[in-house]
């Protein structure tokens, strides 16, 4: 399922526009995405979580060359998947 199916399956599931089911999923997204950007963890009980993990700077090797490269720190989002989403997806 891709945005333009969740939009949607909820403007005929909540019977509003597609106008109105956009903007409620661009919301939604626009909040999960603030929040991990703030370094928030996003828990949505039942299905999954997301939160950032940090990496720290290492060194690294061009695989093209063999030399050394420095990776500088970074942060990158995850996603963990809710004991009923495995129970469900597993059936």
């Amino acid at each position: 399922m891709n945005k333009l199916e969740l939009i949607a399956a909820l403007k005929d599931e909540a019977e509003i526009s597609k106008a109105e089911a956009a903007m409620v999923v661009q919301i939604f997204f626009d909040s999960m995405t603030d929040a991990m950007a703030a370094g928030q963890r996003v828990e949505i009980r039942g299905l999954c979580s997301f939160y950032v993990k940090q990496y720290k700077s290492y060194t690294g090797r061009n695989p093209k060359t063999g030399e050394k490269v420095t990776i500088r720190p970074k942060r990158l989002p995850f996603f963990k998947s809710g004991k009923a989403l495995k129970d469900r997806v597993d059936l």
